[in-house]
């Protein structure tokens, strides 16, 4: 069992990890041998809460199919295990993401000072250019 969060966690069994040959860099290995990690997992196997999932579905974005599977494709690494881990590790994000519930945004004013400032600023600013004007000479 992989711990997702306090209220969460996910079967090792519900991962499905295939090999596939991996693109970029890698020598003669590259075409040889299957070291890109492919995961997939359903998030229909899980329980979460309706808004987490709206919140994994955005995340996912185009990771997650029309039938609610995510696959993630891990080629970072040369060897196997490093992109099965990097995979898991990418899909454990992913839902630990989904899971916090953004904390809403509380409209401010901008204090009496702050307004007082910005004035102060502009006025001066309106001078130095009023000033450039009155310097003028008519020869």
């Amino acid at each position: 069992m992989l711990r997702v969060s306090r209220d969460l966690t996910i079967d090792e069994n519900d991962i499905e990890i295939g090999f596939v040959r991996a693109s970029g860099p890698g020598g003669q290995n590259v075409n040889k041998l299957a070291t890109a990690a492919q995961l997939r997992f359903d998030t229909r196997k899980i329980t979460l809460p309706e808004d987490a999932a709206l919140r994994l579905n955005r995340i996912a974005g185009q990771r997650m199919t029309k039938e609610g599977v995510i696959v993630i494709h891990a080629q970072r690494f040369r060897t196997q295990e490093r992109n099965r881990a990097d995979a898991v590790d990418r899909l454990l994000e992913m839902l630990r993401e989904a899971m916090v519930r953004p904390i809403p945004r509380r409209a401010t004013k901008p204090t009496f000072g702050s307004k007082q400032r910005r004035l102060e600023g502009k006025k001066r600013r309106s001078d130095i250019k009023a000033k450039r004007n009155t310097a003028r000479f008519d020869d």
